[in-house]
């Protein structure tokens, strides 16, 4: 049975706010394995930017989606 166009684009919808969902939980679990290492560092050597928390997020997707 085919679906009609309204049920097609709703499953496009899903997925994609899936797929957004699962990118902030990325952003999200990056920032927090970022801050707990940095916590280890020495008071001088500390600091996380926005690149580092977003390349590692998209290292955390990468793997997870092979």
């Amino acid at each position: 049975m085919a679906l009609t166009a309204e049920q097609q684009a709703q499953i496009e919808f899903d997925n994609a706010s899936r797929a957004v969902e699962r990118k902030m939980e990325a952003v999200r679990l990056a920032r927090d394995i970022l801050m707990e290492n940095d916590r280890n560092k020495p008071t001088g050597e500390r600091g996380i930017t926005a690149s580092d928390v977003t390349a590692f997020a998209d290292t955390l997707l990468t793997y997870v989606t092979q």
